[in-house]
């Protein structure tokens, strides 16, 4: 199926998560996370929440990685060329959210893509080899391009991937994992 399509028809299935399933499935992909093997991560990569959109709840996921004396480090969004930079966010760091409502940190240090060694990425939807579809702007693809070859990338997704996306290109970079909720 076409990126556009699944777009669509997930965003859509998202929009139709109840509060209590979506409680459930992030549990789910919490406990994953519990699991992995973060012993040679420094700096982990996180998005923040776009809760209008049902976003999995990355507070959590930045709670834990804080008490594992982890890094954390977040985006702001450049609207002219789709591009992101990125910024530590520590625990004093304020946010204010973009004129298109996404949180972004203010007065933090800048950190460099090759310096991360774990990216969580957000998606609506992901095939059997770890491509994605997003919000389809390409942010995480110009970003993901420029991390060290060994950064990890992991996906979180409320839903199983699918077989295929049809439309894969050049520019598109498959993850190493995704995590979703297992059952």
């Amino acid at each position: 199926m076409l990126k556009k399509e699944l777009r669509t028809i997930y965003k859509q299935k998202r929009a139709e998560l109840s509060i209590e399933e979506l409680q459930i499935l992030q549990d789910n992909i919490y406990q994953q996370i519990l699991d992995l093997d973060i012993s040679n991560v420094q700096k982990v990569h996180l998005f923040l929440t776009l809760k209008k959109f049902k976003e999995i709840d990355t507070q959590p996921i930045i709670n834990y990685f804080r008490k594992q004396h982890k890094q954390i480090v977040v985006s702001k969004c450049n609207f002219e060329n789709n591009s992101l930079s990125h910024f530590y966010f520590e625990e004093n760091t304020k946010l204010e959210l973009n004129k298109f409502g996404v949180p972004e940190p203010i007065k933090a240090k800048q950190v460099a893509e090759f310096e991360l060694d774990l990216v969580f990425v957000p998606l609506l939807i992901s095939d059997k080899s770890n491509y994605r579809v997003g919000y389809g702007k390409g942010f995480y693809d110009r970003f993901l391009s420029k991390c060290r070859k060994d950064c990890k990338k992991i996906g979180l997704n409320f839903f199983k991937p699918i077989s295929k996306i049809t439309d894969i290109n050049q520019f598109d970079i498959a993850l190493n994992n995704v995590i979703y909720p297992k059952n």
